[in-house]
């Protein structure tokens, strides 16, 4: 078992931390006894923060009583650390094996706005025994998520509303509605928005190293936490032990570039779904070449667009159909099954009962547009926690939102044309071209780190192009792909892949080479309901 190392990292972590835990400057010449003061303050502060001694008391009285839940405080800006503190809510569940324990692995489920304090509890069973008796399984809600210190903006179930495909005659009404949303959120949180950013997590994450007295951080992170993790590797490249970055954000397209990248994965998710489908006629009846099933999709958006689809108690314009299906293209069979439903409903049929059933379900998590665990029934977190969270996120993390409404139409019309399914979409307004700027530019992501990047082929959320992306900044990564995979999340759906991760943080030994394996064609079903028009995370 890892020595701990608590008594020496509260003696020296405020020294070790103060250079990646403030904000990044350009370096300035000393400035005689001012500057020591100032500096000496400085990790005082920071040493308040390292410092910590959790408490830990059991999380739920329904939940197992392994799993412990502490509450320590962060700097809302770490480049003035005796200012405002804010609550970061943390979990444990320790390793099984104090003999073969070798530290922390930290858990991330995605979004922004992703809580993970459950994130122990619902891994456990998905992480094989040899991992557990190595970890002690870390959750934590990000700062401004959950129990942590949680952000609302008071956005009304409209307001909510944020996938907007690009119309001419309601582009005022569009432009109007982004800029209120931006409005509320800074009314509401307006000196604690710019400090809402991935670097500030980052930074928290390792705070919470420092609390538990460990030398280096373990990690698996999902989706946007993939690019959290990423993130911390660049600022505390000493502190990143095994990282394992799943289903992966492309640093270099946060954050519009990965809403646009969801219109760009879904045209080839398209185009093969309707290769499938016509060649399986028989069952379907959607067409027996690609571009009659194509033609039938698009006959069935123009109609409801006319005449709305009752459906499951939804009543779906064309635009809906198009927003909720995206995802499921990825999934031939899920689509295929979805558009019968949908046809059938549109000709005024009984639609057959919508399959539940999952043969290989994705990553398990209780629902929500993060795809992570959603907050305990009974916690003092607002309705609008997760979408607050994520816009303030997105928009502060980086500077490169337009502010010039007319450059989100030209780009919609243009992105309509080049991705009909989902570019409007994607490429329209959104609250970022009237938020206010984050504390700091987006972080560039640059660096050796040993880190093991998992991705499946048609992924949704994350294409392959954007695991390829992170592979590319990441150059002492590896990346293992699963050809053939369907959905969002890789380890602990049972995939081909889960042998190298599982190899990989239990022995630290990365695969000599990028690597790939084939799915069963079983592997990665997703749920074939027709998702409600709501948020969707990374």
């Amino acid at each position: 078992m890892r020595t701990r190392i608590a008594s020496v990292v509260a003696a020296t972590a405020a020294a070790a931390l103060l250079p990646a835990l403030t904000p990044a400057v350009a370096a300035a010449p000393p400035r005689a006894a001012a500057t020591a003061s100032a500096v000496a303050t400085t990790t005082d502060a920071l040493a308040s923060y390292t410092r910590q001694k959790p408490r830990w008391t059991p999380c739920d009285p329904q939940a197992p009583a392994d799993l412990e839940c502490a509450t320590i405080k962060v700097p809302l800006d770490y480049g003035a650390p005796a200012g405002r503190k804010l609550d970061l809510a943390i979990s444990r569940t320790k390793a099984t094996s104090p003999r073969d324990r070798r530290g922390v692995l930290l858990l991330n489920p995605g979004g922004p706005g992703g809580p993970g304090l459950d994130m122990p509890l619902w891994m456990a069973p998905q992480l094989p025994d040899a991992v557990k008796k190595r970890y002690d399984l870390i959750g934590f809600d990000p700062r401004g998520v959950g129990r942590s210190s949680p952000v609302s903006c008071g956005l009304t179930g409209d307001e909510l509303a944020w996938q907007r495909p690009y119309k001419a005659a309601s582009f005022d009404r569009d432009v109007r509605w982004a800029r209120t949303v931006a409005e509320k959120c800074r009314a509401r949180n307006g000196t604690v928005l710019p400090h809402l950013t991935t670097r500030n997590t980052a930074r928290d994450m390792d705070v919470v190293r420092a609390v538990l007295g460990e030398r280096k951080i373990s990690y698996l992170g999902y989706s946007y936490g993939t690019y959290l993790g990423a993130v911390y590797t660049q600022m505390f490249p000493r502190r990143a032990d095994r990282f394992v970055l799943d289903s992966a954000v492309d640093p270099a397209r946060v954050w519009r570039g990965m809403i646009q990248s969801w219109a760009e994965g879904a045209e080839p998710a398209f185009t093969r779904w309707a290769g499938w489908t016509a060649r399986r006629d028989a069952a379907y009846r959607l067409g027996d070449t690609p571009g009659e099933v194509r033609a039938a999709f698009w006959k069935l958006v123009a109609d409801a667009d006319r005449t709305p689809v009752e459906l499951d108690g939804m009543r779906l314009t064309g635009d809906d159909i198009r927003i909720g299906a995206r995802a499921s293209f990825f999934d031939p069979r899920a689509a295929a099954e979805l558009v019968v439903r949908l046809r059938t409903a549109a000709e005024g049929g009984t639609p057959p009962p919508a399959p539940s059933r999952r043969t290989a379900p994705e990553r398990p998590a209780p629902p929500s547009f993060a795809g992570g665990a959603a907050p305990r029934a009974g916690a003092d977190v607002p309705d609008d926690n997760m979408d607050a969270s994520f816009w303030s996120v997105v928009c502060a993390d980086t500077r490169a939102w337009p502010r010039d409404p007319e450059r989100y139409r030209h780009d919609a019309i243009r992105d309509k044309a080049a991705h009909p399914l989902y570019g409007d979409i994607a490429s329209h307004i959104k609250p970022c071209a009237f938020w206010p700027a984050g504390s700091e530019p987006a972080t560039r992501v640059n660096n050796s780190s040993g880190v093991l990047i998992l991705q499946n082929e048609w992924d949704s959320q994350t294409p392959l192009a954007s695991g390829q992306g992170l592979r590319r900044v990441l150059k002492g990564a590896r990346l293992a792909t699963v050809l053939g995979g369907q959905g969002h999340g890789v380890y602990g759906s049972g995939s081909c892949a889960d042998a190298t991760a599982t190899a990989y943080l239990t022995t630290g030994r990365l695969p000599a080479t990028d690597v790939t394996c084939r799915a069963t064609p079983q592997q990665g079903r997703q749920d074939l309901r027709l998702p409600l028009p709501s948020p969707q995370g990374f």
